[in-house]
């Protein structure tokens, strides 16, 4: 079914790079999220009314925010495809996180003001009436909820769209509130207390949740959250398969919204190569990055020293600097040859009883101490941590290395 509607309505549907065809995947899923949330939203209104179901009004009124969340969606797809200008020289994608934002605290308001309302009939019941062709109309809504579910998640999928998701996310919550209404009208059949409040209170507390989920994972997208793992993993992988490339480290990933992601990366050549034939495998790993993920990344090349012995001579002067300073170890070690000194990079592991503050004094310590002892070199600590911290950062292939 939705494959179908998708090949109907969507020009070039299977062109989902392309930012208008996403565009149109987005402005389709809202239009058609209106037209469903608005027959939801008729259908219980009136069913609520009519046995008097402070629940089933609830749950009604649950679905008018998807209305309005779906509107917002139509409006930040439209927004976030605006070219870049002069102020926004990245575009306007994050319009796409604030839309779902605003979603979220659509949600939210609305769950406060439905908390307060089941609260009152908690406190003032009433008696609810019941109906097997009320049953049966819930029962269908739940079923179009469910498809909803099933139809946003596979636009979110398609389009990478975090506003898609969070509309996918709410219509299940919207199942599980209507299913709630359900169960609540059956048990009031046979119980002398008001069920009916209590559920309205309990979807209420759903929506409440849903609002704050979807806020909180907005938020971090739009304060710059850590990119995820498998992607981090793919553009090491693609910059480290150059015939050039030995290593790769300090990864950077930009978001600028769905598809506009910007990054940087160091990539350790061996220091004997030619310059002219590096600088031409690097701009080819840009081009291969750019046309297999989509991200405009810049390479900056490290020229590293390849010859082991050497690299273990070195370490093994730099950790008998060290060897008074009991907790302290060396990891990720690597040196750069440059004419008149030798450049040592590493990271170092500092014990867990030593605190964060003391972190810049015990690194300037630690590369006063090692260039005094060894004429020659220049240190470079690439990060400074517990083992759990540097175990962390390897987790998130921030050094990568053949």
């Amino acid at each position: 079914m939705t494959k179908f509607l998708i090949k109907k309505w969507i020009k070039n549907y299977e062109n989902v790079s392309d930012r208008k065809v996403r565009e149109s995947y987005l402005v389709f899923a809202g239009i058609l999220g209106i037209f469903c949330n608005l027959v939801l939203f008729a259908a219980k209104l009136a069913i609520g009314l009519l046995i008097n179901s402070i629940a089933v009004v609830s749950d009604a009124f649950n679905n008018l925010t998807d209305m309005g969340s779906s509107l917002v969606s139509i409006l930040g797809a439209k927004l976030s495809n605006r070219p870049a200008d002069d102020v926004h020289p990245y575009g306007h994608g994050r319009f796409e996180y604030i839309a779902a934002l605003a979603v979220a605290f659509i949600i939210f308001a609305v769950g406060l003001e439905l908390a307060g309302s089941s609260y009152d009939k908690l406190l003032n019941p009433e008696k609810v009436a019941f109906s097997p062709a009320v049953l049966v109309i819930l029962i269908l809504t739940v079923l179009v909820k469910l498809w909803m579910f099933f139809f946003n998640s596979y636009i979110g999928k398609a389009v990478n769209s975090s506003i898609s998701r969070a509309n996918a996310f709410d219509s299940l919550n919207d199942c599980l509130a209507t299913g709630l209404v359900i169960v609540s009208m059956l048990i009031g059949l046979y119980a002398d207390f008001p069920v009916d409040g209590l559920a309205g209170l309990l979807i209420s507390l759903i929506i409440l949740y849903a609002g704050f989920d979807i806020a909180r994972d907005t938020v971090n997208l739009l304060l710059g959250s850590a990119p995820d793992s498998v992607l981090v993993d793919s553009i090491n992988q693609l910059v480290s398969s150059g015939s050039c490339v030995v290593g790769t480290h300090d990864l950077e990933v930009h978001d600028y919204g769905p598809s506009r992601m910007i990054a940087s990366i160091h990539a350790e050549v061996p220091d004997y190569m030619n310059i002219v034939e590096v600088h031409g495998c690097v701009d080819t790993l840009e081009k291969t990055v750019k046309d297999e993920l989509g991200i405009n990344i810049i390479i900056h090349m490290d020229p590293i020293c390849t010859d082991t012995a050497k690299i273990e001579s070195v370490k093994s002067a730099v950790v008998n600097c060290l060897r008074e300073d009991l907790g302290l170890q060396v990891r990720n070690f690597r040196i750069a040859q440059a004419e008149n000194k030798i450049n040592v990079i590493f990271d170092l592991e500092v014990g867990a009883e030593v605190p964060v503050s003391r972190y810049a004094s015990l690194a300037k310590r630690v590369r006063d101490k090692i260039e005094q002892n060894c004429s020659g070199y220049e240190v470079v600590i690439d990060h400074i941590g517990t083992n759990d911290y540097l175990q962390s950062l390897d987790k998130q292939n921030l050094s990568f290395y053949k």
